[in-house]
């Protein structure tokens, strides 16, 4: 990782220490999110709709916190940052800075998740591990869809056009995946699945890093 990388990943990170209202409003938005979703169901009997009310809800969070890191990006500021560092390093810097942040996320949902809509799971561990894989794949989407939609002035609206339709086959992929966590016995097919979704985020980090050159120049 080159020192102009490190350098821009420290940036975002002094920013989101002195700007703490922005992570605080992510955390309250996730509490809320999901305290009112347990006042409307309670704690789910299925593991099946305990399972997809998660998924759900993690989509929501890692739109919310990842959007961010491109709008508070002006004109000004990306004229800076083209003249101290390539495109290469800026995207692979906020591609990084998201997959930490989302990692953070989705372990804090988890925790609160498991707090108010109870805890069916057979072990939490292997869950854990899923829910890292999953933040991951999230964030890896939603930040070259932020950056695409960024450069296009549409923040918002593209972003989520673009983004739903795309992350759908995550989606169903990570619920698949997350019903190990349920029983004591291993799915059949489960690390061609497991693979399948890694591959998917080595594909979306190969095309930010080929496409956003071109979005970086305009």
């Amino acid at each position: 990782m080159s020192n102009h990388v490190v350098t821009l990943i420290k940036k975002d990170l002094l920013l989101e220490v002195r700007q703490q209202y922005t992570l605080y409003g992510v955390l309250l938005y996730v509490a809320s999110t999901i305290y009112v979703v347990y006042l409307t169901m309670g704690q789910p009997e299925d593991n099946k709709v305990w399972n997809a009310l998660f998924w759900v809800i993690q989509l929501f969070i890692c739109v919310n916190a990842v959007a961010k890191s491109f709008l508070q990006e002006g004109k000004g500021r990306m004229l800076y940052f083209y003249s101290i560092a390539g495109a290469r390093d800026f995207i692979i810097s906020k591609l990084v800075f998201n997959w930490l942040l989302m990692i953070v996320m989705s372990v804090l949902s988890l925790m609160v998740y498991a707090l108010w809509m109870g805890n069916p799971l057979y072990d939490m561990g292997r869950f854990i591990g899923i829910t890292c894989l999953g933040g991951t794949g999230l964030s890896l989407v939603f930040t070259f869809l932020a950056a695409i939609a960024a450069r296009a002035q549409q923040n918002a609206a593209l972003m989520a056009i673009m983004g739903f339709p795309i992350i759908i086959p995550q989606l169903l992929l990570l619920s698949k995946i997350s019903t190990i966590a349920f029983a004591p016995e291993f799915t059949s097919g489960l690390w061609g699945m497991i693979g399948l979704l890694a591959g998917l985020d080595v594909l979306i980090v190969v095309l930010a890093i080929i496409l956003f050159p071109f979005l970086w120049k305009d």
